[in-house]
């Protein structure tokens, strides 16, 4: 179910929520690292720009805001912290953190800080602050 017919089975594409400050700022980061090192097979979308992107996963536009989601090249979707280990593990500099976040316990851990504190205080804020807008119409 890739939206990208020619993605290839070792691509990503990376779903954002472009209206946070903190989640737009982490992404054109990791973007930068990625051009700068001319990595192929690395796709972003800021998901305030397009309505229903996620739909045939049966994630609906609310809860796509809500937090990072990435899918492979083989169509699977993965979200929060098991979409940036994805993310890093592309990325020089950032490979020992995927390798580090992948571990045993660590997973477990990082996926409820992410979870349950860091991406609803994030929503919460942006959503106080009107960040979290009515998503584009679909195009």
């Amino acid at each position: 179910m890739s939206e990208n017919p020619t993605q290839a089975a070792d691509d990503i594409h990376v779903y954002y929520n472009g209206a946070c400050p903190v989640c737009r700022t982490e992404i054109e980061h990791y973007r930068r690292i990625a051009d700068r090192h001319d990595l192929d097979g690395l796709g972003w979308t800021d998901i305030t720009t397009r309505a229903n992107t996620l739909a045939p996963w049966g994630i609906d536009d609310d809860t796509v805001v809500r937090r990072l989601h990435v899918v492979d090249g083989a169509g699977r979707l993965f979200a929060g912290v098991d979409g940036f280990i994805l993310i890093w593990a592309r990325l020089p500099r950032y490979r020992w953190l995927a390798k580090t976040a992948s571990v045993g316990w660590i997973k477990p851990v990082a996926h409820v800080l992410y979870e349950r504190i860091l991406a609803p205080a994030l929503y919460r804020w942006n959503k106080s602050k009107g960040r979290v807008p009515p998503v584009a119409t679909p195009q």
